[in-house]
């Protein structure tokens, strides 16, 4: 009974910015499977699937039984990590080979995407945190798992599909820069990585798209020169968001840190898809290293989050004690 109250109580203090963790460990289980690590590839995603029932339960729960806070949630960045969690989870298994699972969480996410994103506009202010850009994670998670599923199958419309949510990213990247408050990045609390993280699964959508037979001459070309330069800026706020840690560090846990793990993950995913599919193959060797400094950056911000965790049980025990 105490552990199935607990359990209860965990889940209603659920925020959507958590479905970052699922994000963040999925886009590394495809990482460490790209550079030939499957075991430690498989845990990862067994954990990230875990992660996503469990949120999916939640989100499932507050659309029957709480309609009023569902409606409040939904209309924040945040909620759109439902949309992006679920194509980050099916892109790895489009990777695995099972392309049905990977075609269902396709239909689910193309099916949470419009109503979350009209939502979120809509409620668009003048200075928003980093999470804003997740509208264009949310829409160019379509795009990678659309094209991964075109890939595996041939199939000429999902292809066309991923084109137009690749291109529409990219607009949303644009209207989501002019509302970021640049103050977030010597100041955010984890989530102002995502301006840079967007650009890289920009990065990995245009790879991906680069690497479809379908486009030759021009339209690869084009392609090609999108990619590298979504990748060339994402790299360069890399560097930047690295020096505004290191100047002002923010060592307190916080849930929107995994949605600095997702960009570091992202951003080695996208160099080494992006280094064969447009023939620049230093890529992959820099994608190597960046994700390992994602794995760290994954375990140091598990660690932070078990000790959050902890301590509200020490201070009651201490309490109990007399002390």
């Amino acid at each position: 009974m105490r552990s199935g109250s607990r359990l209860r109580s965990w889940c209603s203090a659920l925020q959507p910015a958590a479905g970052g963790a699922v994000m963040a460990t999925g886009i590394l289980s495809i990482a460490l499977q790209l550079t030939g690590r499957t075991r430690l590839s498989l845990a990862a995603l067994v954990v990230a699937g875990g992660l996503w029932l469990v949120l999916a339960g939640d989100f499932a729960a507050r659309l029957i039984g709480d309609r009023g806070r569902f409606r409040a949630e939904a209309d924040t960045p945040a909620a759109l990590t439902a949309v992006a969690a679920t194509t980050v989870l099916g892109a790895r298994l489009s990777q695995l080979g099972r392309q049905r699972e990977a075609a269902a969480l396709l239909a689910l996410a193309a099916l949470l995407w419009p109503g979350l994103l009209i939502a979120v506009v809509r409620h668009w202010r003048r200075r928003m945190p980093g999470a804003a850009f997740l509208v264009c994670v949310a829409t160019q998670g379509l795009a990678v798992l659309a094209a991964a599923l075109a890939a595996a199958g041939n199939v000429h419309w999902l292809a066309l599909a991923a084109l137009a949510c690749f291109c529409l990213g990219l607009l949303l990247y644009g209207l989501a820069l002019t509302r970021f408050d640049f103050h977030e990045v010597v100041g955010g609390a984890g989530d102002h990585w995502v301006a840079g993280g967007a650009l890289s699964i920009t990065a990995l959508a245009g790879a991906k798209l680069t690497a479809l037979p379908l486009w030759t001459g021009p339209a690869h070309t084009a392609l090609r020169a999108a990619t590298l330069t979504a990748l060339g800026i994402s790299l360069a706020w890399y560097a930047v968001l690295l020096a505004a840690e290191l100047r002002s560090p923010r060592p307190r846990y916080d849930v929107r840190r995994w949605s600095t793990v997702f960009p570091l993950g992202m951003t080695a995913t996208a160099c080494l898809t992006a280094a064969p599919a447009t023939g620049v193959p230093w890529l992959r060797p820099l994608g190597e290293v960046l994700l390992w400094i994602a794995v760290a950056a994954w375990v140091l911000t598990f660690l932070a989050f078990t000790l959050s965790r902890s301590r509200p049980g020490r201070r009651a025990a201490r309490r109990s004690d007399g002390g």
